[in-house]
């Protein structure tokens, strides 16, 4: 018989999303930061030397890992352009509806001509508790998610492991602060979008859908 092929979740290291955590089929967790960028060229000798003590200062200070990301994406201004189509469709003036048209017309160009990129940078903050050893170990292998009180106790569990987990994006939130980096915590429904546009890339092609 063929073998049967694997679905596409057993290529996915997630098990859930809760919380504004990612957690891994391993049970560590992730939490995702957004951070903002700094545009050196607008800055002085000064003021860069002084940003790149304060975030190597930050590094060192670190006793964990963290991974830095980087999403750059060609900007999708198709949402865009459908609704000026919109709006054009609306106007009553003439002489409006036609710059409106030259409009619509500039920005296609310039953007077939010209690849606009997005860029959105992304600090993965991680949390991974220590193995069980023992006796330990194979007692909360069979532990088992059936009983009330098994749901309290599993829960306590990631309570537990999110409260360090929170330390530690403490530390990253001011450490970045002190970089003049502005930081947001992803919640659940970011972080979901976040994944589901990384193993989905072919999804920007498709047609946009206008409400009516």
């Amino acid at each position: 018989m063929p073998k049967k092929a694997n679905a596409t979740q057993d290529f996915v290291p997630i098990k859930e999303i809760r919380d504004g955590i990612a957690v891994l089929k391993d049970d560590s967790l992730r939490a995702i930061l957004l951070a903002s960028s700094l545009n050196f060229s607008l800055k002085s000798d000064d003021e860069r030397a002084a940003i790149l003590i304060q975030f190597q200062d930050f590094l060192n200070s670190l006793d964990f890992s963290i991974q830095i990301f980087m999403q750059s994406r060609r900007l999708d201004i198709r949402p865009y352009i459908a609704l000026l189509e919109q709006q054009e469709k609306k106007q009553l003036n003439d002489l409006m509806k036609i710059q409106t048209q030259e409009y619509i017309e500039f920005i296609k160009d310039f953007t077939e001509n010209t690849s606009i990129m997005t860029k959105h940078f992304f600090i993965v903050v991680p949390y991974s508790p220590a193995p069980l050893q023992g006796k330990n170990k194979s007692a909360f292998s069979m532990f088992k998610m059936g009983k009330k009180e098994d749901r309290v106790a599993a829960k306590e569990i990631f309570e537990e492991k999110r409260t360090q987990l929170d330390q530690r994006v403490s530390v990253v939130e001011q450490g970045l602060v002190r970089s003049g980096i502005r930081v947001a915590h992803l919640g659940t429904e970011e972080i979901v979008e976040l994944f589901y546009k990384i193993f989905n890339p072919g999804d920007a092609e498709k047609p946009i859908q206008l409400n009516q």
